[in-house]
């Protein structure tokens, strides 16, 4: 479902969260409104396109989502119920290995911009105040997506753990990727089949731009 959005708006979506860390004092709306307009500046640069720039304005990006981004939440939701077999070490190598999948996926597939606006709609937040969902509309040319941010509050921070497009959680669009594994592989299993599955795409990346 993801891949019929362009990767640009792909990317936009996942990286909505991208910012230098912001005190959960704001709203998570605030975080994700004022997050958004970064990321744009970043999309709209027209060096973003230029070879000689170009690696050192997703560098930014990619410093920016590891900051903001929650892998180790993102993970363990993907993952499910098995998240508990794996060691710590076991952990950080899969968290690291989907960052690496994420990167070739979208980031390294980005392109300019094309003119979409977000506009936000609601705020949805958990009674502890420690969870919230941001409602948004992407308006593209000829479609209008509906998009939610899921974040939780980690230490005075909002960080993002999963975006739904069009009603498809991103979790639940990996795990669906991976149910094979994830029901009879081992987590030394699905380390190395997320680590092929990045390794792949980014040699897809490197052959197209060569």
């Amino acid at each position: 479902m993801i891949r019929r959005i362009s990767f640009v708006v792909a990317f936009l979506l996942l990286t909505a969260a991208v910012a230098p860390t912001i005190a959960a004092t704001q709203s998570a709306t605030d975080t994700i409104r004022n997050t958004v307009n970064t990321v744009l500046d970043i999309i709209k640069n027209p060096e973003i396109n230029a070879p000689a720039t170009r690696q050192g304005l997703l560098k930014q990006v990619e410093d920016h989502v590891k900051t903001i981004f929650d892998f180790t939440e993102f993970s363990a939701r993907t993952v499910g119920p098995k998240w508990n077999q794996f060691n710590l070490t076991q952990k950080a190598r899969f968290e690291e290995a989907f960052a690496s999948l994420l990167r070739a996926s979208y980031i390294e597939k980005l392109e300019g911009y094309s003119g979409e606006q977000v506009k936000f709609t609601n705020e949805i937040t958990g009674t502890k105040g420690d969870r919230a969902e941001v409602q948004s509309t992407l308006q593209m040319k000829d479609k209008t997506i509906p998009v939610a941010y899921r974040l939780l509050n980690r230490n005075d921070v909002w960080k993002v753990y999963d975006v739904r497009i069009e009603n498809v959680s991103m979790v639940e669009n990996y795990r669906g990727q991976l149910k094979d594994i994830l029901r009879k592989g081992t987590p030394e299993d699905l380390i190395k089949t997320v680590e092929e599955k990045a390794l792949q795409i980014k040699n897809e990346n490197n052959a197209k731009t060569q």
